[in-house]
């Protein structure tokens, strides 16, 4: 949609371009603008362009429609013996030459053609009608600009178009057959390019052409004029008006044929004349219309736009010279592929719709429901007929009708025989129910059988053994010391019957004989109870649970779980078991018992050879204290040799990773190395919560990314004081895996941020004060808090600045802000104004008194 906007804007903005200069003829002939849109167009021009600098020509709307009709009857032009507009040989097929279909008068189109064709008058208009009319101007100018359009725009226009027609039709009841004329590929147009039929006269506007061939050869064509003439070249008028195409040839030859006494002469009928059928009553769009010589009422009604909402397709009438000669039921056509009553149209030709006598509703099982239009002398049977019959679970023994009678209603129920009498009237409202859901021969299966499902109960089966060997046996996972059968009583409740289908299919029980809509229930001993699981945790491949077998040992539960994995103690596997004892009258304090084991090789328990593991039991594999995985620190920046270190101890400290890296370079910045730490998540969720806390107390609005916590955390250091005092736990820090020391060159900066004027970096200066540093950055803002001063070090620390000797080398001194407070309101301010009032007011009184 937004390449369509854009080519509206255009072409409408060089429109209304336009219509600031005064108005000036075209200086293009109609073939000099068609000859420039097909060259522009070959040369690979865009649509727009073409159009605006046709319109910068000065080409008004009046020639883009002649220019229009033109390039439509161009299309044709690339048959044999044809030529196009330049003058050359004309075609000899004929076009249609009906009027467009109507619009619907709801189309907000059909409004603004209307108010297209009425001329404004300017003078007495505001400058906002003006723009209002210009605009209107435009869209209908794009609107006869359509054929120009790229094949997208017409596709995103015909998307709106039956979008629109949709929401418009699920307003009314869809009625058979009444949008038949609404259909875009159902026209009814006729065919204009058949043999002329014998019954066709000739008449004003009829187009003929003259072949003359034999001793002479000559190819005229001719228009029957208004008082029924054709102009034959080198003789004159010869009078066709009303005469079939043979009387016409016999007048020929036996005028013109006299001066062609040698030669053939023939006439045919070329585009044909055009008549005017008016088209009345319940139609979308009546009126007088303009037609094919050829059209149909089929077509006229199409033109009409089709009936409208009480409109008839039952009855419709056709006159001719005040006489009715035909009647057309569009049903018959629907449903039996008749054109009867679809004749041939003349000039002045009437259709008149009525309205409809019945309007039926038929609803339920039936292949095609929705209402009807009925004759009243019709029947149920006819009305089942136009529904398309019963679908193939209707109860076809009776059915029921609704009817409106007087002030109350009445239901009729009707037999396959009162259907073929029993008419139907306006309103009536037919109703087929469905078959109800239930069966006369069915018996059912379920549970631990082969082949569960519903059976058909005759000869074969009869009995419940009949019915277990018809589903396929009992499954081995059968409980067959008891079964149960549901049996329907003549009341519909339910009935159940204990079954020993063990003792039953040996024959030691007589079998049990089947009724209509039993249902046998043969229980599985697996689905009986819960599901027997077994669990095991730590230090295997794939924890979890898995199904119970008997006779598992804690080292097949360990293979199935993919073995054990390198950190796996064998000399603490403990088993914790479900206590069960069904028999217990009361609790006790044990709720659990727990077994101690180690393993052997090859996965056997030591000393307890034939422990096997019960349903629930959970098995814990411990991680071995003597596996310790390596742990890196990672060390760069001015040492002698950077890189990733193991520690080998754990109390491995800063300056044995110095030393293992060879010592510091010269220009190493020992006083400035920091070390960075990852981050917990128990780290993690503790600053996550101190940031929540802080958006509560103070209202703050952080953003998501605020919440966020880095992996990586600083750990404020004294690497020199740490190499000076080795192992000192006030400086020499012990090292975690994952550690990053880096270690700078020395850095004679400063930098100044926060509530100042300018922030920046400076040179650091021995001595200087925190004010020459603030002056440095233009000062202090108004916002600043200026005893909160703080200095940021590259060690990591933060330190207060009180003096000089709270800024050392490589550090960012920040300036905070300060905290935004709420002013008062004028509102708050007259509240308050107004209690200090009455406080006063009160006070008065009281002394008064």
């Amino acid at each position: 949609m937004r390449i369509k906007r854009l080519l509206l804007c255009v072409l409408a903005g060089a429109f209304m371009a336009t219509l600031t200069v005064s108005a000036q003829t075209s200086s293009m002939t109609d073939e000099q603008v068609i000859q420039y849109y097909n060259r522009e167009t070959a040369k690979g021009t865009p649509q727009q362009r073409i159009v605006t600098n046709l319109i910068e020509r000065g080409v008004q709307i009046d020639q883009i429609r002649r220019i229009r009709q033109k390039m439509e009857r161009q299309k044709g032009t690339d048959q044999l013996g044809t030529k196009d507009l330049t003058g050359q040989e004309k075609s000899r097929l004929r076009k249609s030459n009906s009027q467009q279909r109507a619009q619907d008068k709801d189309d907000p189109a059909f409004e603004r053609r209307k108010q297209w064709e009425q001329k404004p008058d300017f003078s007495q208009m505001t400058e906002a009608e003006k723009l209002r009319y210009r605009q209107m101007q435009s869209d209908n100018y794009m609107e006869e600009m359509d054929f120009m359009k790229p094949d997208s725009l017409r596709f995103y226009d015909e998307y709106e178009r039956i979008y629109a027609e949709r929401m418009k039709k699920d307003k009314w009841p869809q009625v058979f057959g009444r949008n038949i004329f609404n259909q875009e590929n159902l026209s009814f147009e006729p065919n204009m390019n058949i043999a002329t039929p014998s019954d066709y006269r000739l008449g004003p506007g009829d187009e003929v052409f003259i072949d003359i061939w034999g001793a002479s050869h000559k190819s005229m064509n001719s228009t029957v004029s208004p008082d029924g003439t054709i102009e034959v070249e080198d003789y004159g008028p010869v009078e066709v008006g009303g005469l079939s195409v043979a009387q016409a040839n016999a007048r020929l030859k036996a005028t013109v044929g006299r001066r062609y006494q040698s030669s053939n002469i023939r006439l045919t009928v070329g585009q044909t004349k055009t008549i005017m059928v008016n088209v009345m009553g319940e139609v979308k769009t009546p009126g007088t219309y303009t037609l094919s010589a050829f059209a149909t009422v089929f077509h006229a009604l199409y033109a009409a736009g089709g009936t409208n909402d009480i409109g008839t397709l039952r009855s419709i009438k056709v006159f001719r010279n005040g006489r009715n000669i035909t009647t057309v039921d569009v049903y018959d056509y629907i449903l039996n592929g008749k054109l009867t009553g679809n004749v041939r149209l003349q000039n002045e030709d009437v259709i008149v719709v009525g309205p409809y006598e019945a309007l039926v509703n038929v609803s339920g099982r039936v292949k095609r429901p929705m209402y009807y239009e009925m004759k009243k002398n019709e029947s149920v049977a006819t009305l089942l007929k136009y529904a398309g019959g019963f679908t193939g679970d209707a109860y076809q023994d009776n059915i029921r009708l609704f009817r409106k009678s007087g002030n109350l209603r009445s239901i009729y129920s009707l037999g396959e025989f009162d259907r073929g009498t029993f008419q139907v009237t306006d309103g009536d409202s037919l109703v087929v129910d469905s078959v109800l859901n239930r069966y006369r021969n069915m018996v059912e299966v379920r549970g631990a059988v082969f082949r569960p499902g519903m059976y058909q109960m005759d000869g074969s089966v009869g009995s419940v053994r009949q019915l277990i060997e018809t589903a396929g046996g009992l499954r081995e996972d059968a409980y067959v010391e008891r079964a149960v059968m549901h049996r329907r009583r003549p009341d519909r409740t339910l009935e159940a019957i204990s079954i020993d289908l063990e003792k039953l299919m040996s024959g030691d029980l007589p079998d049990v004989a089947l009724k209509n809509e039993d249902v046998l229930y043969v229980p599985s001993r697996k689905e009986l109870q819960k599901e027997l699981t077994l669990s095991i945790y730590g230090e295997v491949l794939y924890p979890g649970q898995y199904e119970y077998a008997e006779n598992t040992t804690i080292g097949d539960l360990v293979l199935q779980a993919g073995g054990l994995t390198d950190a796996a103690s064998l000399m603490k596997i403990d088993v914790s078991r479900r206590l069960r004892n069904n028999l217990a009258t009361e609790a006790n304090n044990e709720v659990a018992r727990t077994y101690t084991f180690s393993f052997k090789d090859g996965l056997e328990v030591d000393g307890q050879d034939n422990f096997k593991l019960e349903p629930f039991d959970e098995i814990f594999i411990r991680r071995s204290p003597g596996y310790v995985e390596q742990s890196h620190v990672e060390v760069e920046g001015e040492v002698a040799f950077e890189g990733k270190y193991t520690i080998s101890n754990k109390g491995q400290r800063l300056s044995d990773l110095i030393k293992m890296a060879g010592g510091v370079n010269e220009g190493a910045y020992t006083k400035g190395a920091h070390l960075e730490r990852l981050t917990t998540d128990v780290e993690k969720e503790r600053q996550r919560a101190l940031m929540r806390s802080k958006m509560v107390t103070k209202e703050d609005s952080l953003a998501y990314k605020q919440m966020e916590v880095d992996e990586y955390h600083t750990v404020g250091i004294n690497l020199d004081k740490a190499l000076e005092n080795p192992g000192d736990d006030r400086w020499d820090v012990v090292l975690m895996d994952g550690d990053r020391l880096v270690v700078p060159r020395y850095n004679n900066t400063v930098s100044i941020s926060g509530e100042v004027m300018n922030p920046s970096t400076v040179a650091y200066r021995e001595k200087a004060s925190l004010k020459d540093y603030i002056n440095a950055a233009g000062g202090y803002s108004l916002k600043a808090k200026k005893g909160r001063v703080y200095a940021v070090n590259s060690n990591g620390t933060v330190t207060k600045v009180r003096s000089y000797k709270d800024i050392e080398p490589g550090c960012s001194i920040i300036v905070p802000a300060k905290e935004s407070t709420k002013r008062i309101s004028l509102a708050e301010i007259v509240g308050l104004g107004s209690l200090v009032a009455s406080l006063l007011t009160a006070i008065t009184l009281l002394v008064t008194n």
